[in-house]
Parts: structure tokens; sequence; C-alpha cells
């Protein structure tokens, strides 16, 4: 079972109050409006990091059972530093990004090896294991150690472009972010964050005028072009997926996952058609990625 704060009924956790101006609006709507999702309910540095690698690019929705499977098979960074990389694989297959999994993978053998099998909790340590960038060493820091650090997310970089009223740059979000954590609060205050952009600062039609800081935002009621337009934190419109090299490698992966195949069928597996120079050129970066392996004309799962 997850290390959680949850009890055998599997009911909410419980959130202290709070108190303060901003702070305390934004906090009291959150006891409410929270979202209830699994990886809150932990405090264990290991199932953080696991979901917010998870969490990287995809949908909550799209998480919630792979988590779930993940922190039930591999509870550990032990006992995922021993699994075989294609085993992995395999299990993260359908989330999408795959490099994910073998920089986490990774990571755990970074972790076993060189930190007593612990998560570090310094933020260069923390960005010293494979796949760890700024926001995720700073969100296991918040969530899993309780450390005063902003996390700037999508979610978060939109509020704060929002609230100041002008674009950020990634310094200027940090500074603020940092600057915004109430003392001792950093794991409350940054999940209210991330929910106030998920369910209220949305991309599209923000609901301002039921937003619980509104008193607070240079931009409500605005006219003006949106600040969070490119600003730090926030992500682009990605490439359609549809018949792209994402969308033929995931196949490709997907059909590896059921056990080797042959090199000249990964075009038919890619749905490429007769495209074989193309269907070669991704095996070659998978090969390089170490998601695939190559035993003369087979094809393996890392």
């Amino acid at each position: 079972m997850i290390r959680a704060e949850r009890d055998k009924r599997g009911e909410r956790c419980t959130v202290p109050d709070a108190h303060g101006s901003r702070h305390a609006d934004l906090l009291q709507w959150w006891a409410t409006e929270r979202r209830d999702l699994p990886w809150r309910c932990t405090r264990d540095p290991w199932l953080v990091l696991v979901s917010e690698v998870m969490l990287q690019q995809t949908q909550v929705d799209r998480v919630l059972p792979y988590f779930e499977l993940f922190a039930e098979r591999w509870p550990t960074p032990g006992h995922f530093a021993q699994a075989e990389l294609s085993d992995v694989l395999a299990a993260w297959q359908g989330l999408g990004y795959p490099r994910r999994a073998r920089n986490l993978w990774h990571a755990a053998k970074v972790i076993s090896s060189d930190h007593g099998g612990e998560l570090p909790v310094d933020l260069d340590s923390l960005l010293g294991l494979p796949g760890v960038g700024p926001y995720t060493a700073r969100a296991v820091q918040a969530f899993a150690f309780g450390i005063d650090a902003g996390v700037v997310d999508t979610n978060v970089g939109r509020i704060l472009a929002r609230w100041t009223g002008r674009r950020l740059s990634g310094a200027e979000a940090q500074q603020l972010a940092d600057e915004l954590v109430p003392p001792g609060e950093s794991w409350r205050w940054n999940q209210a964050m991330m929910d106030l952009g998920a369910r209220v600062c949305t991309k599209r039609d923000p609901s301002c005028g039921g937003c619980p800081v509104e008193q607070w935002c240079a931009w409500a009621g605005s006219d003006s072009p949106d600040p969070a337009d490119r600003s730090a934190g926030v992500s682009a419109r990605q490439a359609p997926f549809e018949g792209s090299d994402r969308q033929a490698r995931g196949r490709l992966l997907a059909a590896l996952s059921g056990g080797a195949i042959k090199r000249s069928q990964a075009a038919e597996a890619m749905r490429l058609g007769r495209d074989e120079t193309r269907a070669y050129r991704l095996i070659d970066g998978l090969i390089a990625e170490g998601l695939v392996t190559a035993d003369g004309d087979q094809l393996r799962l890392g």
C-alpha cells in the first residue's frame, strides 16, 4: 500500500487551517476545492518523485492508474533499480514520453549507489539525478521534505504572470514563487496554486469572478493580452500527435512490449506503410536513447 496520510477507508487527507491575507484566502478556498489525488497523501520522497516524473506533460487522469501500479510494484528506489528496464518500459506503455521511465530507472540506480537508497534533500544533489530538472527538484523539496520552495509548473507560471500583469523570465517567476511561499506552508501553498490554475485560472476562459484571490490579480478584468502567453513556466502548444514521430515511436514500443520483432517489421508496427527510411531513423533514435536494443535483426525493449 502507498505510505500515506489516508485512513483504511480511503478518505481524504486532512488539511489543517492557515492564517494570512492572500495566503489565507487561497488556502481557505483550497480546503474545500482541492483535488483528492493519491500522491498528495504521501510524503515518501521516492513516491513524490515517481508522481512528478509521471505528471510531466501528462494529464492527471492518465497518471492515476500508473502511479498506483508503480507504487505497489516498486515502492522504493532499490526495488526500481533492480528491475529490468524492459519491464519498466512495458509497464509505462500508454503513459507517453518513455524516456521519462528510462531516466527514472537511472535515477533510482544513482539514488541506490550514491545516496544510500534515500533521495537527497539539497537542490544540487536532486538536480544531479538523471531526468530531474529545476521543477521536479523543487517539487520533491516542497512535497516530500517541506522545504519552503516555490514550485513553478504550467499552472503556477500562468498565475504568476497574470498576478503581475506581465510576462516573466524564468528567474523572475522562480523568485516570485519562492517569495510567495508562506513559511512552513510550502506543501499546502504549492498544491493550492496548482489547483487554482487547474480549476479557476485556466488557460482559456478563466473564472475570474470565482477566483478567491482576484483582488491581487493585475490582469483580472483587463482587456490587455494575456501576459501568461509565452511567459516562463507556461507550456507552449504541442505539435499535433496524430501522424507524428512520437506516435510512431509509441506504436513500436507498444509492439515490443509483447516481445521481440524483426527490424523489417517495424514500419508495419509503426503504421508507416512502406516508409522504411523513416522507420529505421526512428529505430536508431530509440536505440541511441536506450529504449530499444538490437540483436541482429531482432528488436527488443531496452
